[in-house]
């Protein structure tokens, strides 16, 4: 597949030479005293008393030709390892909204742990998604719990890789930890680690955020699976033109991404990132804007530059309920991202720019994804697909629908959608007239109603139990009222 392109080769040549003067002669603030000793361990300029580090060009040059031109995901079961960009364009959900809309009363509340539990069960059957990013917080987490009442829930019911985030060290402790009771031991978690880590260690403008630093080291030293997003937002935290924010972007993901190779040469990771542009009537998060899906597209072309996979938060809307707004903000910037190259899309389920999951919503962009597929897939392309032979023998005037040449591929050649509706007016009412919301909630009720096929063997139940005895309980069970 050619990339479709909005910045010429020495476009995204100047670019880089940019991003190289952001580093070298304005540099980062580094809080985390660690890195700061990292980073002058291998030849930038670190001044203790400003926290600024400054990173000469010949240092970014070298460490940047370390990075790995792919990374995995690995499912609990391997059959939905996923590596990219082979595999692209891996569909993520997006993640960490504090809010749901019950799928029941329709009305927006603070998510729980079981609700991740129904969630994680609609990811592994949506054909549509390869990696859950956990969709939601969880309200009811004890103390200590926060990200082991999330994960737990995902862990138990989606057999295709997660991702998480981790508060610190010790919550990332407990995570490691929850893999091995699940892989049943050390060895055998380390051999195939199915949980992928994330975090954002720049907090734009041109800060490494303390926390999110420490964890990247972390896991970078243990060599778990990490990556680390870009989040430069336009006209707030990076300059008012795409070109800066492109710019000042891509050097924060090249202070992240050489932290990394310094811990640990050849670490694989991905060019993630999240850039907006505000919306400067009110200052609104406007991730929902095509200035989003655009950048991206730019983001992507840095990626191909630097030989990376790419990816990140493509296809977020704005948008408060299931409607046309939420489906064309997604559309359009996810479209837009897949022809530009992007290999990985966090777009699946989230409305209100991060704030609230929706279950309709994540199967209706469970079929955007696998349109997003086939766009990616291509027009097959050769003397047979030309059909110059079936065309002579079918003739003017004749019909191609009993010819061998479109039977074998009426199944492949289109899309068939199972959500999008094609049916003339009158079959479409006599069904019930639903929209595209109802047919959504439908087909959710479908399959929430299902048994688990997930769920841990017993004496994995028991060894988890017997680790963490305050665990939520994870039980997957219809939401009270359907």
């Amino acid at each position: 597949m050619t990339f479709a392109s909005l910045l010429t080769p020495e476009q995204v040549e100047r670019v880089h030479q940019a991003s190289l003067e952001i580093l070298e002669n304005v540099g980062l603030l580094v809080r985390h005293e660690k890195a700061r000793a990292i980073f002058s361990r291998h030849g930038c300029q670190a001044d203790a008393e400003t926290q600024i580090v400054k990173f000469p060009r010949a240092v970014v040059e070298r460490f940047r030709t370390l990075m790995p031109a792919s990374f995995t995901f690995r499912g609990r079961d391997p059959q939905y390892d996923r590596t990219i960009p082979a595999d692209g364009p891996l569909i993520v959900t997006g993640s960490s909204a504090p809010n749901l809309i019950d799928p029941v009363t329709g009305r927006e509340r603070r998510s729980r742990s079981d609700d991740i539990a129904r969630i994680a069960q609609l990811i592994n059957e949506l054909p549509g998604y390869d990696v859950f990013s956990v969709s939601t917080l969880a309200e009811d987490a004890s103390l200590g719990y926060f990200t082991l009442a999330r994960l737990y829930p995902a862990l138990k019911h989606c057999l295709k890789p997660v991702r998480i985030t981790t508060t610190d060290v010790e919550d990332a402790g407990r995570v490691l930890r929850l893999g091995s009771l699940i892989a049943g031991g050390d060895a055998a978690y380390q051999e195939h680690p199915f949980i992928t880590h994330h975090f954002c260690p720049v907090v734009s403008p041109l800060t490494m955020d303390y926390a999110s630093t420490e964890m990247l080291i972390f896991f970078t030293e243990r060599q778990w699976p990490v990556y680390p997003s870009i989040v430069p937002n336009a006209g707030l935290t990076s300059p008012m033109s795409l070109a800066g924010t492109l710019a000042q972007g891509n050097a924060e993901f090249l202070a992240a991404a050489l932290l990394m190779q310094m811990v640990k040469e050849g670490t694989p990771l991905i060019y993630a990132t999240l850039p907006t542009v505000a919306d400067m009537r009110t200052g609104a998060y406007a991730s929902g804007g095509i200035e989003c899906g655009m950048l991206h597209m730019a983001f992507a072309q840095m990626a191909r530059y630097y030989n990376l996979p790419c990816g990140g938060y493509i296809g977020l809307t704005n948008a408060k309920i299931n409607d046309a707004q939420s489906g064309f903000e997604t559309g359009m910037s996810t479209l837009a991202g897949v022809l530009a190259g992007a290999d990985m899309l966090n777009m699946g389920g989230l409305l209100d720019a991060l704030k609230a999951f929706d279950f309709a919503k994540a199967v209706i962009d469970d079929e955007i994804a696998q349109m997003l597929k086939r766009v990616k897939r291509g027009l097959e392309f050769s003397e047979e697909e030309l059909a110059l032979d079936v065309v002579a023998k079918v003739g003017p005037g004749g019909s191609f629908m009993m010819s061998p040449h479109t039977i074998k591929r009426m199944k492949t050649t289109a899309l068939l959608t199972k959500l999008a509706d094609r049916d003339p007016r009158n079959i479409w009412e006599g069904k019930g007239g639903l929209d595209a919301h109802a047919r959504a909630m439908r087909r959710v009720r479908e399959i929430l109603s299902k048994d688990s096929q997930t769920s841990f063997a017993h004496e994995v139940e028991d060894r988890i139990r017997a680790e963490f005895s305050g665990l939520v309980s994870g039980k997957l069970e219809l939401p009270e009222g359907w």
